[in-house]
């Protein structure tokens, strides 16, 4: 079905130096003295979901551009308009969706048939029901909170952003949505033989083979490494933000003056860092390859090649150095 003026608003219709051999205290034993000398106040206790929320959240509302630019950005792909390629872009949006409720939602909006991925749990393809060329129109729902897009305008990924909201949970800023997304570009081999994988420009290419059509694996193993790597990128810009936080407190030191942080705030800030490093290492797929490539090697080469370029384990390793060093400082 092609379409129509009406079927195009109905579309937007429906759719964001210390002193050696010093006889003075350290400064870290008087940061201990004063504490003990202190009053205990009652403390908060800091789950793993508040300080979720401490993430997914209020430390982005505060994230400049000039903070996120802090760590090296590697150059990202433009939109191209050249025949036979296409773009593909994911948004990480928050820290989890509903994906249960997203279903019923795209079911009654009824502009994307929402589809299952074979022994892929916690993931939706839903497949665009109104055809505007041949190149079909695809979105990857991931049930940690991010989104992937295949062959969509800009448009019309802005209305799919403002129709997630209502499924999100702990949202992320918009800026740092945007400034974390990724594009990349893909197009088909002319070689029905020829296997997937990322051709010398970084372009995601697809095989084709009629026989037997893999086509939607292949493009949810795209958008599962291509994901994780923006999911990644909201926690490096969480951690930029966390050390702008305590950057005072290493200025302190270093000059042998009083800290300025009061026992709750040290273990408030503990819990920050435990609770980053637990999604880091714990609650991902960084740091290893999902059950779901285990039984199909060509998915699992492609998804690890695409990691690779995206540098997942380089990135992942100096997070968890950074998070080392600030757990050694406060």
């Amino acid at each position: 079905m092609y379409f129509t003026g009406k079927s195009l608003l109905q579309i937007r219709s429906a759719f964001t130096t210390l002193k050696p051999f010093s006889t003075k205290p350290s400064i870290f034993q008087q940061t201990v003295n004063r504490l003990k000398s202190k009053s205990p106040a009652p403390l908060k206790t800091y789950s793993i979901a508040n300080v979720s929320r401490f993430l997914a959240s209020s430390p982005h509302e505060n994230i400049t551009s000039i903070q996120v630019k802090k760590r090296p950005l590697r150059k990202k792909k433009t939109e191209l308009s050249s025949p036979g390629v296409f773009n593909v872009v994911a948004f990480a949006t928050s820290e989890e969706y509903n994906l249960e409720s997203l279903v019923e939602g795209l079911q009654k909006q009824d502009l994307y048939e929402p589809q299952t991925i074979p022994n892929a749990h916690d993931v939706v393809h839903g497949l665009a029901k109104y055809k505007v060329e041949n190149e079909p129109r695809e979105i990857f729902f991931f049930r940690d909170g991010g989104v992937v897009l295949w062959n969509i305008t800009d448009m019309e990924s802005s209305n799919v952003l403002n129709f997630l909201k209502p499924y999100q949970q702990d949202s992320y800023a918009e800026r740092v949505v945007q400034a974390e997304s990724e594009i990349m570009n893909y197009k088909y081999h002319t070689e029905a033989a020829k296997a997937s994988g990322l051709d010398k420009e970084g372009n995601f290419v697809l095989s084709v083979d009629l026989e037997n059509d893999t086509t939607n694996l292949t493009k949810y193993t795209f958008s599962n490494a291509m994901f994780l790597s923006v999911k990644l990128g909201i926690w490096e810009a969480s951690l930029d933000k966390y050390i702008d936080e305590i950057e005072g407190v290493t200025d302190d030191l270093r000059r042998g003056q009083k800290i300025n942080m009061t026992r709750e705030e040290v273990l408030r800030k503990h819990g920050e860092l435990f609770a980053l490093r637990h999604y880091l290492n714990l609650s991902s797929d960084v740091l290893d390859t999902p059950d779901f490539y285990w039984e199909n090697e060509q998915l699992e080469t492609l998804y690890n090649q695409v990691c690779v370029y995206f540098c997942i384990n380089k990135r992942s390793k100096v997070m968890n150095e950074k998070i080392n060093h600030c757990v050694a400082l406060i």
